[in-house]
């Protein structure tokens, strides 16, 4: 059985999810959230019968701050971690990602994110593409799915896939946005990871932003219209010369008006705004942009 569990980031509800699953060996959780919400991981796992020692399985999608943050809390009681080979010595010693991240996020780090500890190397277990993990009598399927992060992981359960950001941000019946932070924002390989997921014939994707789609072909079709129509909007303004700080409030304006013309209400924006925000996409478009051009590509 699968239970979604909020995590109620920023005391927002449905911006950050977690996924228990119940196997023959105990409990398995697919996103540890952030640090900053573990009391909330706490309570969420009581309603279910269990304490966070009882989770010895954590399987992470990425190694972002949102997903991954507290996978170390999990470890101190002797949880194994699973996750991408590229993430691994980042978990293992989370002192460049936690300094970079706090050049980005300042002062706010720690009310946003939380602490965030090493985990010794022999908790942390990586998987290839298309490895599988077999676990009691469930057995996931290691996806390796770039784009949002090359260090992402799409995980398969039956015909049930974990898809972390990379079939993007959908909160209730609102439109699907892509998440694109830096550094690793790459849109041929996001496509090409899309079009893994349509190939693998799910019946149901589990967004941790934010919940299930079953629709998934309309589904990832309007995230690639999405992806694309943000990428175009913020490639002039680059070449213009525009500053990144000049273009994120032109950026929030923008993505704001965008999801109230298509029905979300005051809320839901701000749903999607904890979720993803918008002046991390500019960041991390720019630095596509940069990237392509540097390269010599159109």
């Amino acid at each position: 059985m699968i239970h979604i569990l909020d995590l109620e980031f920023q005391g927002i509800d449905h911006a950050i999810a977690s996924f228990l699953i119940e196997t023959s060996a105990g409990p398995v959780l697919i996103e540890s959230g952030p640090y900053s919400t573990f009391p909330s991981m706490e309570s969420a796992l009581r309603q279910h019968g269990y304490k966070t020692s009882d989770i010895r399985h954590v399987l992470l999608t990425h190694i972002h701050f949102d997903h991954a943050g507290a996978a170390w809390a999990f470890a101190k009681s002797g949880a194994k971690i699973y996750l991408h080979p590229f993430g691994a010595t980042h978990m293992e010693d989370p002192t460049k990602l936690y300094e970079s991240a706090s050049r980005i996020y300042g002062d706010q780090m720690g009310p946003l994110w939380g602490a965030m500890e090493k985990i010794p190397g022999d908790q942390l277990i990586t998987l290839g593409h298309s490895e599988q993990l077999t676990i009691g009598d469930q057995t996931f399927t290691a996806l390796h799915t770039p784009g949002h992060a090359q260090h992402h992981i799409a995980w398969e359960l039956g015909e049930v896939i974990f898809t972390g950001d990379v079939a993007g941000v959908k909160i209730g019946a609102g439109p699907v946005v892509p998440p694109c932070p830096p550094p690793d924002i790459n849109l041929e390989d996001w496509n090409q990871s899309l079009d893994i997921l349509l190939e693998r014939k799910a019946k149901t994707l589990y967004l941790t932003h934010y919940g299930q789609i079953t629709q998934i072909e309309s589904h990832i079709q309007e995230l690639r219209a999405m992806l694309t129509d943000w990428a175009n909007w913020i490639k002039p303004k680059w070449e213009s010369g525009m500053a990144a700080d000049e273009m994120t409030p032109l950026f929030s304006k923008y993505t704001a008006d965008q999801l109230s013309g298509l029905g979300v209400s005051a809320h839901g924006v701000k749903q999607y705004e904890a979720a993803n925000p918008s002046w991390m996409s500019v960041a991390g478009l720019i630095r596509y942009w940069k990237k392509k051009n540097s390269l010599g590509q159109s």
